[in-house]
């Protein structure tokens, strides 16, 4: 099935951009980053030098897991007080709406509900306590157009997308996100990182001092490591190297790795490429959370990863 995502720039422009979209496999790819530019091909067998990701590697050198932003810390230097002084540019108007991924053939006939079975039907029905069938049916579609209608989700046609789902995750985890206890409670800050839920909080003993929030981390190939870490740098400036992107507020706990905010959707189901993606005005308030040298814990794993 074909996905698009609606927008408010007119019937025309969706039209145009769901005509495009038929021709691709999967949504059009982002994350930490755009889509980087195509490798450059690979020199003489055994040549020595940088390894490319994607690229085959020379009989004497092995393959590269990671691409260098992940791989590889950024420099680190001290940021002058006039750069600290610079805020990054606010998101776009609308950037944080929450606009649900639906059918292509919904949009085109403009269904007032769709009769569609939602990627996330069965996680939908059980949280709105329906009949656990994973099979749209009207009672359903109706039930899931009044929730995305009262949280402003857009279009509300009753579609159980991953939009949907990851909002009612996140209500579900605000009163106490660690009520699994999976994130390890400490005297310290703690920044936890669920890759299942794609949320993201900070604790300190068991008090929640920021989030939760949602988040995007790693895609396929290129998921977001787990375990502990340490936040070793801050840089409220920071451009990719790699994909010559903006990474605002940008806080590096694992080589490239990074929380930072993205100034397009994070709900993208493509994932990033391994940082820990977040809203602007997230990620702005992260910033002045947490502290160099706080500890980061990540464990779960994200779906279809």
């Amino acid at each position: 099935m074909i996905s698009t995502r609606m927008t408010c720039r007119g019937a025309a422009h969706l039209l145009a951009a769901a005509t495009a979209l038929s021709a691709l496999s999967v949504l059009p790819a982002s994350g930490a980053a755009a889509q980087p530019p195509p490798p450059p091909a690979p020199g003489p067998a055994g040549e020595l030098g940088a390894l490319v990701p994607g690229v085959p590697p020379g009989p004497q050198q092995p393959w590269q897991v990671d691409t260098p932003d992940q791989a590889l810390p950024p420099q680190v230097y001290a940021p002058t007080a006039k750069e600290d002084a610079t805020e990054p540019r606010d998101a776009a108007r609308g950037a944080d709406a929450l606009v649900e991924y639906v059918p292509l053939g919904d949009v085109t006939a403009q269904q007032a509900c769709s009769k569609r079975t939602g990627p996330y039907q069965r996680q939908v029905e059980r949280w709105l306590k329906l009949k656990v069938d994973g099979k749209q049916s009207g009672a359903d579609c109706v039930a899931v157009r009044a929730f995305q209608t009262r949280y402003k989700i857009k279009p509300a046609i009753g579609y159980a997308g991953p939009v949907t789902w990851a909002h009612m995750q996140l209500l579900s985890a605000r009163k106490n996100p660690n009520a699994a206890g999976k994130c390890p409670v400490r005297t310290y800050r703690v920044a936890c990182v669920d890759l299942a839920r794609q949320l993201t909080w900070v604790q300190k003993g068991r008090k929640v001092v920021y989030g939760p929030v949602p988040m995007r981390s790693g895609r396929a190939g290129y998921r977001t490591r787990t375990g502990w870490f340490t936040v070793y740098w801050k840089h409220k400036n920071h451009v990719s190297t790699i994909y010559n992107t903006p990474m605002p507020y940008s806080q590096f706990f694992s080589g490239g790795q990074a929380f930072h905010a993205v100034y397009g959707d994070i709900y993208n189901p493509n994932g990033s490429w391994g940082c820990v993606n977040l809203r602007l005005a997230d990620a702005r308030t992260l910033w002045g959370v947490l502290k160099k040298n706080d500890r980061v814990y990540v464990w779960g794993r994200r779906a279809g990863t």
